[in-house]
């Protein structure tokens, strides 16, 4: 389990710091910019947890420098969102966002802060609101006298994967695309590699599987070249699902279990649920329903209180119902769905209640209800139409 800060109150709860130079005047020292840029390249390595606990310890130092403080907030929001922390992230970010208003600032700084803002929007599933902060910092970050390139492919990255939310695959594929191409003439190989991933994800939603395992073999090579276990354990899940669509079982089932194992060395057991999960729906396609509900069970379990991991949440209750749809156990199967369709009703989830809503046909339709089944399946087909005139 990851740790929480032992001081991170006073980091939430302390007025902003003071504009200028630190105690009497002097600048900061440069062993305290190396220990901040060493908590920041944790947290860029998927590193959260021991993140937190060096800026933990700096914080006393890093909070009498306006610009060592700003850092210091963003790194920390960001280590504390992919802890599923996100009232924290929030809260550290607003406090980011009252330091940048000083003329000391420039438009770069703002749009770092609008950029994180966004992702911590579309963790909770506000997709509409994390679009539009991701399109305000690109804006924000274009006007400035020094324009940061690299944040600009972080931003269009993070874009993308709300228009694959919203089911816009040219919008999503262009932004996966630019990311690229920032990332390959800045040279930067994480960029790229997370370029990469998004790439794969659209690819796969277009059911273009032989490009999206591509694209994903490239950004397991540069995670795997970096040690990032984190990133490393994602995209083996989704190597994994890649896989068992192209009709390697076997291969699959091993990928994903590969994918646990990193989430377990990585620390993040929200991962570990993802890749249980995953494994849970291959078991249930190939006639294990009983296994794919053990498994299912225990993903549920490991996202307990994790609202940035709803949709995993809600594919392991549909799992589950439709394990006990596969036993003909209805009455077990339409409570699960229930529970499903609740997790799923968080805005912009059409694909997902959709899925739920053919199991619901699926049910009716065993028990013999052939029209309330008929009715569920057009129900999700709406909900997945695309054009409506």
């Amino acid at each position: 389990m990851l740790r929480r800060m032992t001081a991170a109150p006073h980091l939430f709860d302390e007025p902003a710091p003071p504009f200028g130079a630190g105690p009497l005047g002097e600048p900061p020292s440069e062993d305290l910019e190396q220990r901040l840029a060493e908590a920041e390249r944790l947290t860029e390595a998927n590193r959260h947890a021991a993140a937190l606990e060096l800026l933990d310890e700096l914080w006393p130092e890093t909070r009498s420098f306006p610009v060592l403080a700003c850092r210091h907030l963003l790194a920390s929001a960001w280590a504390q969102m992919y802890c599923g922390r996100l009232d924290e992230a929030a809260c550290l970010l607003e406090r980011a966002d009252g330091i940048v208003q000083s003329p000391a600032f420039d438009a770069t700084d703002h749009a770092a802060v609008l950029f994180r803002r966004g992702c911590v929007a579309l963790k909770r599933s506000e997709v509409a609101d994390a679009t539009a902060l991701f399109t305000r910092t690109l804006e924000t970050n274009a006007r400035s006298a020094r324009p940061s390139t690299l944040l600009a492919a972080h931003v269009l990255n993070w874009r993308s994967r709300c228009h694959q939310l919203r089911r816009d695959w040219d919008a999503a594929a262009r932004d996966a695309e630019a990311s690229l191409e920032l990332a390959d003439g800045l040279s930067d190989d994480r960029a790229r590699a997370n370029a990469l991933f998004q790439s794969s994800l659209v690819a796969e939603r277009q059911r273009q599987w032989l490009l999206a395992r591509f694209y994903a073999e490239e950004a397991l090579e540069i995670y795997r070249r970096q040690d990032d276990m984190l990133s490393k354990a994602r995209i083996l899940n989704n190597l994994g699902g890649l896989q068992f669509l192209l009709g390697d079982v076997a291969d699959a089932e091993r990928t994903l279990a590969d994918a646990a194992a990193a989430a377990t060395e990585a620390g993040s057991d929200a991962d570990v649920a993802q890749a249980t999960s995953s494994l849970a729906r291959v078991m249930l396609h190939t006639d294990r329903p009983l296994e794919a509900r053990r498994c299912a069970l225990e993903a549920i379990d490991l996202l307990a209180g994790r609202e940035d991991f709803r949709d995993e949440l809600g594919n392991a209750e549909l799992v589950v119902a439709q394990s006990f749809i596969a036993e003909h156990e209805t009455p077990a199967a339409s409570a699960w769905l229930d529970r499903a369709e609740r997790t799923f009703a968080a805005p912009e989830s059409a694909s997902r209640l959709a899925a739920v809503w053919m199991a619901r046909g699926d049910l009716a339709g065993a028990n013999g209800d052939h029209a309330p089944a008929a009715e569920l399946y057009r129900r999700a087909a709406e909900a997945l139409q695309d054009f409506h005139f």
